[in-house]
């Protein structure tokens, strides 16, 4: 077992986090959240996030020095590990994971650019292996049901953009590649939220028709060793 690997998966990034009691969603961006006083804290995350921000539960904040707030909530308590809501840490624990060659399906790949332009958008990175380029787009999937990680939590017309150039990449004979970081502990899959976004449901399907790749994994942050974990490098999708 390798020092960056634990039974419960392999460590990524470790956080200095300062655990809080959440006590509301101030506004979209903020959270009111309770240290030794009352602070608001900055929340990297667009999503609704019912589940996690809610009065009463406890969070994991870090230091945001520069910002208009200084703390930056960036987990939230879920069974006795945390999910990580801060979707930038989400990102960097896929590229730290990746660079470590702990994803199986991304060895053969590297990055060779961030926020290539797709159509009329952006998507996350462009991949480069031995058979040419991919384009890879990253969704958060920060909401639970049951054993399953789920995305959207909300509807989402940027979401749904992205699809359909991912789409319409592959239909031209690209590869295009939708990656799910389920950011909940104990996720068992990945499966799409079609009450929240029923549109969205619908292009993934035609997605999956034109030849797009859908992958998942999982991470969680563990209070007790304070590191953000890989528990799952490719974690199961199910469309249904």
């Amino acid at each position: 077992m390798s020092q960056h690997t634990t039974k419960a998966g392999s460590k990524l990034i470790r956080l200095e986090a300062i655990p809080c009691v959440i006590s509301r969603r101030a506004s979209r961006f903020t959270v009111e959240v309770y240290t030794d006083r009352a602070e608001l804290a900055y929340l990297c995350n667009t999503g609704r996030l019912k589940q996690y921000i809610a009065g009463g539960k406890v969070g994991y904040c870090i230091r945001s020095p520069g910002r208009k707030t200084s703390l930056r909530l960036v987990a939230v308590e879920d069974m006795e590990l945390a999910a990580v809501v801060d979707t930038r840490l989400q990102m960097k624990a896929f590229e730290k994971a990746a660079a470590l060659k702990l994803i199986p399906w991304m060895r053969g790949f590297r990055v060779s650019r961030r926020n290539p332009r797709l159509g009329s958008s952006r998507v996350d990175y462009l991949l480069e292996c031995s058979s040419g380029e991919a384009c890879l787009e990253v969704k958060s999937a920060v909401m639970r049901r049951g054993h399953y990680a789920l995305y959207p939590d909300c509807p989402t017309p940027r979401g749904r953009r992205h699809i359909m150039e991912l789409a319409s990449h592959a239909r031209g004979g690209g590869k295009a590649i939708l990656l799910f970081i389920a950011a909940v502990p104990y996720a068992r899959a990945f499966k799409p939220n079609r009450e929240a976004d029923p549109r969205l449901y619908e292009l993934l399907l035609e997605a999956a028709d034109a030849g797009v790749s859908f992958k998942a994994i999982g991470v969680h942050y563990n209070p007790s060793d304070s590191h953000i974990h890989l528990y799952s490098p490719d974690l199961e999708v199910s469309l249904t």
